[in-house]
C-alpha cells in the first residue's frame, strides 16, 4: 500500500514561502513536477519532505504529475536557489524558475539558416605567457576545492589569457567551466578568443539570443554536450554538471546587479556557488570594486597582480585639461579663429584637437567618450525657464536630432514646440551635450574622416555592435564616438588616442560610490588606448574639476592608493565593506500612498528594532524622497538600512514586511539586499 507523503515545494508564483502539497509516489528533491493552484496547473521544484499535515484545517491538494521535460536539479544547486531566496528575501518559487530554458522542448539552431551563435575560429596555437601570467596561472591552479582568487591586472596586461589556462586544466581534469562577463563585454572579439581555444565546446547565453537559441544552448550544457559556458549574469542559473571553475570577469561592473525582481549580484551569488561547489572562484580586474579589493588585502581573498602590459607595451600617458582655463582662453579669442578657420565647438579643447589632427595624419583611430547620449540633456525656455521635463519621470527631457526629445527611462517623446508651452513667447533652446551633438560637430571639423557613434541609440542590436567591431578592427572607422559601450573590453590595434569630452560626468551623484565608479570608468576609458602600440597610447581627459579625487589618482593610475583614500571614507560611515546595506524602495502611482507606506514601514522598522535585540545595531536613515522621485509613473520614496558585517539585513526585512497586508494594494515594498544603485 501506497504512504502519503508531504512535500514542500517552490511553486512558480510570487509567494512568499514554499507550499505544501501531498503524493504516493516517490518524488525526489530538485524534481520538477506540476501542481494545482487555485484554477490553474502551475509548474514546481520539489524541495524537501514536510512534516504530517493529515490534520490541516485546510486542505492539502496532491501533486498533478511529473513535470517530463525539465531535469532533475542538482541538489547542491537546489541548495544555492534556496540561498537566494532567503538573502535577498525573493520568492523561491520565481527564483526556481530561472533555472530552466524559456521553451519546454529540446530545440536545436543548427537547423537555422542563420549565423551560428559561436562562430568556429582558426587556432594558431597559445601565445606565450608572460612571467606574471604564469604564476598567477600556476598558483590559481595550485588551490584544490574553495578558494576566491582576486586577479588585478592592468588593463592590457592579458587577464584573459590567464582565463582561458585555467579553463584548459579544468577541462583536462574532465569537469566544465564557467565564465561570466558584463553583457556589454560579450563581443564577437571575446568569443573569438575562447572559440579558438575550445572550439565546439563553447555555449554562450546573452540577452541577444532567441529563445530558441538560448534553450539550444542551455542544453547542450546540461546533457555534458559543450564544456564552457559563456554568458552574461543570468547563465549563473544553468545547472551545469561537473562544475570546476567559475570566472567573473570586470567584477566590479555595476550590472552584475540586477536591478529588477531578483536584486541579485551575480558575482558575489557566483561566489556563494563556488562554495558550495568546492571550487575555485577568479575575480578579475584592472580596477576592483572596493569589497573585493579590501577582502584580498585582508587576506579574505587570494591576491595575484598584473602590473605590466603584454609585450612590455607602456600605459598610455593621461594628460588633463583644465575647462576652465580653456574657456577664458576662448573668450579671449572668440573675434578670431583658433583653429585657422572657424572657432572650436564649446566642448573641444585646442589640445584635444591638436591630439586628434596628429592621429588623423599618423592613420590612427580616436575614440572620443562622454558617458551622455542625445544632442543635450536639457532644453529650457530662456525667457521664463521653463524647463521640458518627461510628464512621467522627475528627469530632464533629452534633445534628439533637431526636435525629438526623449526620456531615457521610460521612452517617453514628444516633439518640442516653436515657442515655450510655459510662456508662450520664448524660443526653447538645448543646454549641455550629448553624443549626436559630438558627432555632429566632428563631422563638420572633419568632413573627411570616418565616424561611427556608439550608444544605445545608434547601436540597438547585437548585430550592430558586430558591425561596428568588424568596422573598427579593419579601419573602416577614423574616429568613434560613445558613451560607456566603448569604455570596457574591446581591443582596436590602431586606436591610440582617447578622449574624453567631458569627464565630470557622475562625480557628484548622490550615492556613496560615485567617486569609485568614476576612477574605474576613467581608467577603463584611457585602458583603450595604445594597446598595441611600443611607445604608448595618449589620454586627453577634459574636466572643469581637475582636483576631483578620482581624477588625480586616474591620471597616475595609481589603484591602491585610491583605495586607500576611499577605504578610509567609507569606513568612517560603516559602508561596505565594513558594513552592509539594504534599501526600502515604495513606490504607488500616488505620491500620498507611497509618502504613507513610508512612514509606516520606518515606523515599523523602529518597533521591530526595540523588540529584538538582534537587530539593535541597524541604523534606520529615512523614509526619505528617492532622488529620482518618479519613474514611469510611480512616485518613489527611499528607505535605507545601514548595520555592521553581521548578515541580519535580510531576516530583518523578512520580518518587517511580513505578508504585506498593512499596506495598500497598489503599493509596491522592493528589497534591495547589497544596493548598487542608491538613485
Amino acid at each position: 500500500m501506497s504512504v502519503e507523503r508531504f512535500l514542500k515545494l517552490a511553486v512558480e508564483a510570487p509567494l512568499p514561502m514554499a507550499l505544501t502539497y501531498k503524493t504516493t509516489e516517490n518524488f525526489e528533491r530538485g524534481e520538477s513536477v506540476w501542481v494545482p493552484l487555485g484554477r490553474r496547473k502551475a509548474a514546481a521544484v520539489i524541495l524537501s519532505d514536510a512534516e504530517d499535515a493529515s490534520s490541516a484545517k485546510f486542505e492539502i491538494k496532491p501533486i498533478t504529475s511529473r513535470n517530463e521535460l525539465r531535469p532533475t536539479l542538482p541538489l547542491t544547486f537546489l541548495r544555492w536557489l534556496e540561498w537566494l531566496a532567503d538573502y535577498y528575501v525573493y520568492p523561491i518559487g520565481q527564483i526556481s524558475a530561472l533555472a530552466f530554458p524559456p521553451l519546454e522542448t529540446k530545440t536545436s539552431s543548427r537547423k537555422s539558416k542563420k549565423s551560428p551563435v559561436v562562430a568556429e575560429v582558426a587556432y594558431a596555437g597559445p601565445p606565450l605567457l608572460t612571467d606574471e601570467q604564469r604564476t598567477a596561472v600556476d598558483s590559481i591552479a595550485r588551490d584544490i576545492g574553495f578558494h576566491a582568487h582576486l586577479l588585478y591586472g592592468v588593463t592590457g596586461s592579458g587577464k584573459t589569457e590567464v582565463y582561458l589556462h585555467l579553463l584548459e586544466k579544468v577541462l583536462e581534469r574532465g569537469q566544465t567551466g564557467l565564465v561570466l562577463v558584463p553583457e556589454i563585454s560579450l563581443t564577437p572579439q571575446l568569443l573569438q578568443r575562447f572559440s579558438a581555444r575550445f572550439g565546439s565546446q563553447i555555449a554562450v547565453l546573452h540577452s541577444h539570443l532567441t529563445d530558441r537559441e538560448r534553450t539550444s544552448q542551455w542544453w547542450s550544457i546540461v546533457d555534458g554536450e559543450k564544456k564552457i559556458l559563456i554568458g552574461a549574469r543570468s547563465a549563473l542559473f544553468c545547472p551545469i554538471p561537473n562544475l570546476g571553475i567559475i570566472v567573473v570577469d570586470e567584477e566590479h561592473e555595476p550590472s552584475y546587479k540586477q536591478e529588477e525582481k531578483l536584486r541579485y549580484n551575480a558575482r558575489d551569488a557566483a561566489i556563494v556557488l563556488a562554495k558550495m561547489y568546492n571550487i575555485p572562484i577568479v575575480l578579475g580586474s584592472a580596477t576592483p570594486s572596493l569589497e573585493t579589493w579590501q577582502h584580498a588585502q585582508t587576506g579574505k581573498y587570494k591576491f595575484h597582480t598584473l602590473h605590466k602590459r603584454v609585450a612590455e607595451r607602456p600605459l598610455p600617458q593621461i594628460e588633463v585639461v583644465d575647462l576652465r582655463n580653456e574657456r577664458q582662453l576662448q573668450k579671449e579669442q572668440r573675434h578670431r579663429s583658433i583653429t585657422g578657420s572657424t572657432v572650436l565647438p564649446f566642448w573641444m579643447t585646442s589640445r584635444l584637437k591638436e591630439e586628434i589632427d596628429k592621429s588623423l595624419a599618423d592613420r590612427e583611430q580616436v575614440a572620443l567618450f562622454l558617458n551622455r547620449r542625445g544632442i543635450a540633456q536639457t532644453t529650457l525656455c530662456p525667457d521664463c525657464g521653463h524647463v521640458f521635463r518627461c510628464p512621467n519621470c522627475s528627469i530632464s527631457l533629452t534633445l534628439h536630432g533637431q526636435r525629438n526629445l526623449v526620456c531615457h527611462y521610460c521612452d517617453y517623446h514628444e516633439l518640442i514646440s516653436e515657442s515655450c508651452p510655459s510662456c508662450k513667447e520664448g524660443e526653447p533652446r538645448s543646454v549641455g551635450i550629448g553624443t549626436e551633438q559630438v558627432e555632429n560637430d566632428i563631422h563638420e571639423m572633419y568632413p573627411e574622416a570616418r565616424l561611427a557613434r556608439a550608444d544605445r541609440d545608434e547601436v540597438h542590436s547585437r548585430e550592430s555592435l558586430d558591425d561596428l567591431i568588424y568596422r573598427m578592427e579593419n579601419h573602416e572607422i577614423d574616429i568613434l564616438i560613445g558613451t560607456q559601450m566603448i569604455a570596457k573590453g574591446l581591443d582596436f590595434p590602431k586606436l591610440n588616442l582617447v578622449g574624453l569630452v567631458l569627464a565630470d560626468v557622475g562625480f557628484n551623484m548622490p550615492d556613496f560610490r560615485s567617486v569609485e565608479r568614476s576612477f574605474q570608468l576613467l581608467t577603463q576609458v584611457s585602458g583603450r588606448a595604445g594597446r598595441h602600440s611600443l611607445i604608448g597610447g595618449r589620454v586627453i581627459l577634459q574636466t572643469y574639476n581637475p582636483e576631483f579625487a578620482s581624477i588625480n589618482f586616474a591620471r597616475n593610475g595609481n589603484f591602491a592608493a585610491f583605495a586607500e583614500f576611499e577605504l578610509n571614507l567609507r569606513k568612517e560611515f560603516r559602508y561596505p565593506p565594513y558594513g552592509r546595506l539594504a534599501a526600502l524602495r515604495i513606490t504607488d502611482v500616488t505620491s500620498t500612498k507611497a509618502s504613507d507606506t513610508a512612514d509606516k514601514l520606518a515606523h515599523r522598522a523602529e518597533v521591530l528594532k526595540k523588540q529584538n535585540p538582534h537587530y539593535g545595531q541597524i541604523e534606520i536613515l529615512g523614509p526619505a524622497e528617492a532622488p529620482l522621485a518618479k519613474v514611469r509613473g510611480k512616485f518613489r520614496f527611499h528607505i535605507l538600512l545601514k548595520s555592521g558585517p553581521q548578515p541580519i539585513l535580510s531576516p530583518f526585512c523578512r520580518q518587517l514586511i511580513g505578508d504585506g497586508d498593512w499596506m495598500p494594494s497598489s503599493t509596491k515594498v522592493q528589497v534591495d539586499i547589497d544596493p548598487i544603485n542608491l538613485l
